[in-house]
């Protein structure tokens, strides 16, 4: 009997676009996915946009918050034209996982919590593949800037896969300090 070789990826990093901080009322605008191994080498990567109704997304995207990331905005809303529907990209991360992951699966990534209350709302049959437990490098952050004075400065592009690198990049500055 041969034994099966283990898949190579130990975090599932994941961040969101979404037309606002609402589980309830907001929706995933994009996506992407970083498989890597506990030394935060990438494995594998994952992005997809989700269609949204554009009269959503123009309700919905409004504020200081979008006054400031024009370009994200205009970049969010381009895209949506060429988006799919939240079941096939829920589908495309499912696969993505089945390829990179053995179980458990843990969920990584800056305010991880947020992103997964959309997820727990758009995408439950993958919700249902995650630990309970998740990886929070905003946790990383509060100490170091509350006990240490000591602050990672990251780019805030908004989108997505730039915004999981800097993460990754963020707790590896973080776990530096510490060695």
């Amino acid at each position: 009997m041969t034994k099966k070789a283990s898949k190579k990826a130990n975090l599932l990093w994941i961040d969101l676009e979404m037309t606002g901080l609402s589980p309830v009322h907001d929706k995933i605008l994009e996506v992407a996915a970083i498989a890597t191994d506990w030394d935060l080498n990438e494995i594998a990567t994952y992005t997809g946009v989700v269609k949204v109704d554009e009269a959503l997304m123009r309700e919905r995207m409004v504020g200081e918050f979008w006054e400031k990331n024009k370009a994200s905005y205009d970049a969010l809303m381009a895209q949506n034209a060429n988006g799919k529907s939240a079941r096939e990209i829920e589908k495309e991360l499912l696969d993505f996982v089945a390829q990179n992951f053995d179980e458990p699966i843990y969920l990584a990534g800056n305010s991880i919590h947020q992103d997964r209350k959309f997820i727990e709302r758009e995408w439950k049959e993958l919700n249902e593949k995650l630990h309970y437990r998740m990886l929070d490098v905003s946790a990383w952050k509060v100490y170091f800037e509350g006990a240490l004075h000591q602050r990672f400065l990251k780019p805030e592009n908004h989108r997505a896969l730039d915004d999981i690198r800097g993460s990754i990049e963020e707790l590896k500055w973080y776990l530096k300090k510490l060695s």
